[in-house]
C-alpha cells in the first residue's frame, strides 16, 4: 500500500448501469473516489472511466481485483505518474469589479487561462492543467472573492505508444 494518489483508467462496455456498479463497489467497501470522469473512446461501444483514489487510505490491489470481477469492465490500468499525462479543466467565477478586475485578468494571463464570460461584477475564467496548477490558480483568485468553481476531475493518458 502506497501513499500516492492512484489514477485508474478503466475501459468498460458502454452499457447502462456500469458506472452504478463501479461506484457501488467503492461505496460498499467504504472507499472514497476523489475524482471521477467518464467519456467515450474511439470505439462507441466502449467508454473510459478515469478515477482517482488515495492509495494511503485504500489498498489499490484490492480495488482493482474487485473491479475486474464486475460485469462490463474490460480493462483496468493503474497509471504511473511518470508515464502519464494528466489534465483537469476548471471554471472559476471570480468577483472582479473596479481595480480588482485588472489584477484578476493579470493572474489569468500568468496561468494561461481563458476568459469565457465577463459581467459587470464578475469574470468566468477557464483553466486547464495539472491538478496542482488548478489548485494554485484557486489560491490566487480566492482573495478577490471566489463566487463559484467547477472542476472536471482528472483525465489521464499514458505516454508513448502504450495504450491506456
Amino acid at each position: 500500500m502506497t501513499g500516492r494518489k492512484h489514477v485508474l483508467s478503466i475501459l468498460v462496455e458502454n452499457k447502462p448501469g456500469v458506472l452504478t456498479r463501479i461506484a457501488g463497489l467503492f461505496a460498499r467497501r467504504g472507499f472514497n473516489i476523489d475524482t471521477l470522469t467518464v467519456g467515450p473512446t474511439d470505439d462507441d461501444q466502449i467508454s473510459r472511466v478515469t478515477l482517482t483514489v488515495d492509495g494511503a487510505l485504500h489498498p489499490i490491489d484490492q480495488v482493482t481485483k474487485q473491479l475486474h470481477k464486475l460485469i462490463n469492465v474490460l480493462k483496468i490500468r493503474d497509471l504511473e505518474p511518470a508515464d502519464t499525462v494528466a489534465r483537469e479543466l476548471a471554471l472559476f467565477k471570480v468577483a472582479a469589479d473596479g481595480t480588482a478586475r485588472a489584477e484578476v485578468l493579470q493572474i489569468c494571463e500568468i496561468f494561461r487561462g481563458k476568459v469565457v464570460d465577463v459581467g459587470k461584477r464578475s469574470i468566468i475564467i477557464e483553466i486547464t492543467g495539472t491538478t496542482d496548477k488548478v489548485a494554485a490558480f484557486e489560491r490566487m483568485v480566492r482573495p478577490f472573492g471566489l463566487i463559484e468553481m467547477m472542476r472536471t476531475g482528472e483525465i489521464a493518458i499514458a505516454r508513448g505508444r502504450q495504450e491506456t
